[in-house]
This record gives C-alpha cells, structure tokens and sequence, in this order.
C-alpha cells in the first residue's frame, strides 16, 4: 500500500474506533467503496494498536487503578475499587473472546464483511442507540458499575463483532439502558475497549510472527502512530461534546451512511 492509504486507514480507525459508528464496518468499506487493495490483516492490527494506546493514555487514572487492582484481584481478593474494575473488565471481555473464536473457527466472519450487513446494523443498532440514549436513566456513574452490569454489557458488546454495529455504540448503549450517564457510559465503554483490543490485536498478530519485512514494519509502525493521534484528538473531542450534546449526531450519521449503503448494495 502507498503511504498515502496507510494514513488513510490509520486516520478513519483512530478517528471512528471511539465513535459510535464502527471503525470496522469503515475499514471494510474503504476499499469496497474506493478500490483501494485491502489493507489486510496487519495494518488492521496496527490501527487497533495506535488506539489502544490513546485511551490508555486518555484514561491512564482508571487503567493505573485498575493494573493495580489486578495485582490484589490475582492473591483472589475484590475488595478494592481497583481490583473490582480489573474483574469487571476481564469479565465484560470474556463473551466477544468465545463469540470471536467462533466466529474464525467457523469462517463466519468472512461472510459478514459484505455492504448490505455493514448498511443493516449501522441502521438498526443506530436506532437501538438513540432509543436507548432518548430513555435510559442518567444516575448512575462508574463507581456504581457492578459485575451484574459489567456481564450484560459483555454480552452485548460481543454483538459489535458483526461489522456495522460498533463495539462503543453498543456497549454505550447497554451502559445508558443500565442507567449510566452519558459521559460515564463512554468512559466504561472505553475502558472496556482495552483488554478486547489487546485480545483481538493477540490473536490477528500471530500472523506477524517470524516477519522480517522491514517495510512492513515500516508500515506497521506509521499507522500506529498516525492512528494514536487520531484517536486522541477524537476522544478528547467526543468526551468534551458529552458534557453538552447527546449521541443524536452519531445516530444521525448511522442512518445516513446505511440508508447510502443499502441503496448501493441492493442497486
């Protein structure tokens, strides 16, 4: 790929990839919609990595209560609020890892990569965003956040493995139907981002092993950059705009790019 579509794909993950509007369903559909040669696997992994590291960055209070949480939660005990966030997390990542390996053991993920699917959920779990946003209580904040509700949102955020749906929609939403507000949904959203992308990047980068291209490298190294600062700029913005919009816009969007694609797909 030319250096030019490297931060191409490296813009459009670190920008849509904390946004309600599927970084995955985008990188699908760029070189569906432009011809572009797919930026395959690697480069995938690479703009996950330059995210992960801005919302560790963004969030590093809550990523170094809960690293050190982790240290207690593993001599078996919960009973700080570090180490009931690290269990949360773990938990909450356990449901896309088991519907993750299904979906490549059986080949599935391969046939939900078409436009008409990515037009579908952007539509429908758009609407499932703004009703949930529209109805969902607003008093409860991270410190409520519980087992119970970190294994609901778990569940749903296994859903955001079918392109389209978007793991931090979704999850967003589960959040705001739990009762969260919205700034404190999209913190706990994002912080679950973190062990599901160290989780996803482990397992695509087994493809990595024994590489000794140094272009690709190269390649690898660009993106990641480029993506973290991304999706720095996009989350200081979004968490910013929280405080005094709602997530209409982002449904706004959704609907808009899926009615486009059904139109596209179907014609």
């Amino acid at each position: 790929m030319t250096t030019f579509n490297l931060l191409l794909v490296a813009l459009i993950q670190g920008v849509t990839e904390f946004l309600p509007v599927s970084s995955s369903g985008h990188l699908i559909l760029l070189p569906s919609l432009t011809g572009m040669d797919d930026q395959g696997q690697m480069i995938d992994v690479a703009a996950h990595v330059g995210t992960l590291l801005a919302v560790i960055l963004y969030f590093r209070a809550d990523v170094w209560l809960a690293t050190r949480g982790l240290g207690r939660l593993i001599t078996g005990k919960a009973d700080t609020p570090g180490a009931r966030l690290a269990l949360g997390l773990i938990v909450a990542t356990i449901p896309v890892v088991i519907f993750g390996l299904f979906l490549k053991l059986t080949g599935l993920s391969d046939h939900l990569r078409g436009i008409a699917v990515i037009g579908w959920t952007m539509i429908i779990f758009g609407l499932v965003l703004y009703w949930a946003d529209q109805n969902g209580a607003a008093e409860k904040t991270g410190a409520d956040w519980t087992l119970t509700d970190a294994i609901k949102m778990g569940i749903w955020q296994a859903i955001a493995l079918i392109p389209g749906t978007s793991r931090s929609g979704i999850t967003i939403s589960a959040a705001r139907l739990l009762g969260y507000t919205r700034t404190e949904a999209a913190r706990i959203s994002m912080l679950m981002s973190i062990p599901t992308i160290i989780a996803s990047a482990s397992l695509l980068s087994l493809d990595l092993v024994g590489t000794q291209d140094i272009g690709a490298l190269r390649d690898i190294a660009l993106v990641i950059g480029m993506s973290f600062i991304a999706a720095l700029i996009a989350l200081t913005l979004m968490m910013r705009l929280l405080r005094a919009v709602s997530y209409t816009p982002y449904v706004v969007y959704r609907l808009g790019l899926g009615v486009l694609l059904l139109w596209i797909a179907y014609t």
